[in-house]
């Protein structure tokens, strides 16, 4: 079962905080299924798609651009961009929730991209009230880490979410990033030692 947002935030906490001290009762983290499943399983149709993995992917775009809306619309338009080139049946598409997932992330990097861009012309809206469904994605006592979560950069902040959220591999974080996996290591590690920082400062 994927765990919960409110067991990942703990999750990223206690990795964060007790990096040099590793914990063998931690979990660890559980690979999607593999593109071999799917083949032996048979490809799936959009409607399967849609229905399995939509809630976790709208919650991993939240994650990365803190807007339950925004998050959403994401996910219809990677869904759409999907049929639009495979059809329903996904004909050709060897790991359709990669394809998806990466879609979702290289959405969530241009809306970053938009609102920076709109930022430097036009002066910062106070932050809208969340809409009820957000309370529900985003817990308040798990708020803190979030909060932290958002003030690494945009890279550190897509790894650490992909894996400890996606659950994905160095390899598979590397293919979707477009990131060599050296590169996925160092990055998590840095950003798990600022976000052990920014943490320790709100105490």
């Amino acid at each position: 079962m994927r765990t919960t947002l409110s067991g990942w935030a703990r999750l990223l906490r206690s990795v964060a905080q007790r990096r040099e001290h590793p914990d063998p009762a931690l979990p660890r983290p559980c690979p999607s299924r593999s593109p071999d499943a799917y083949a032996a399983e048979g490809t799936p149709g959009i409607d399967e798609l849609y229905h399995e993995h939509r809630l976790g992917l709208v919650r991993l775009a939240l994650l990365l651009v803190d807007d339950l809306p925004t998050a959403e619309d994401l996910v219809q338009d990677a869904f759409a961009a999907l049929v639009r080139r495979h059809g329903a049946w996904l004909t050709g598409v060897h790991d359709p929730v990669a394809y998806v997932r990466t879609s979702v992330v290289n959405g969530a990097r241009s809306v970053l991209r938009r609102r920076r861009t709109a930022r430097a012309h036009v002066p910062e809206r106070q932050s809208p009230v969340p809409l009820p469904e957000e309370h529900v994605l985003l817990k308040e006592e798990h708020r803190e880490v979030l909060d932290a979560l958002r003030r690494l950069t945009r890279r550190q902040r897509e790894v650490l979410v992909l894996r400890y959220w996606s659950h994905l591999s160095e390899a598979q974080i590397a293919e979707t990033l477009g990131l060599s996996r050296g590169t996925v290591k160092s990055t998590a590690s840095r950003a798990l030692d600022a976000l052990g920082r920014h943490l320790g400062a709100t105490r």
